[in-house]
């Protein structure tokens, strides 16, 4: 899939040390993609500083383009991940 980092995903990246890889490897094979208020958000379970996280990729699909708007990361997996665990 291609995709384009939006100025604001990146330094949100930066903040919250996620890595352009994970972000890369989550796009190509999401464990979970949901819609939401008119986004897509493509998401996994990574394991980061030994403690499990649900990484969030914010994707707006318009004219053939994917643009992640934002990523973070939570340790509140139950609250938004609706897989099975």
């Amino acid at each position: 899939m291609k995709f384009t980092f939006s100025n604001h995903a990146l330094e949100q990246m930066k903040l919250r040390r996620i890595s352009k890889a994970i972000v890369e490897s989550i796009m190509e094979n999401p464990q979970e993609v949901i819609k939401e208020n008119g986004h897509k958000i493509y998401q996994s379970i990574v394991k980061m500083e030994r403690t499990n996280y649900l990484i969030r990729i914010f994707v707006v699909h318009k004219n053939n383009t994917n643009l992640i708007k934002t990523v973070y990361r939570t340790s509140k997996i139950n609250k938004y991940y609706e897989g099975k665990i």
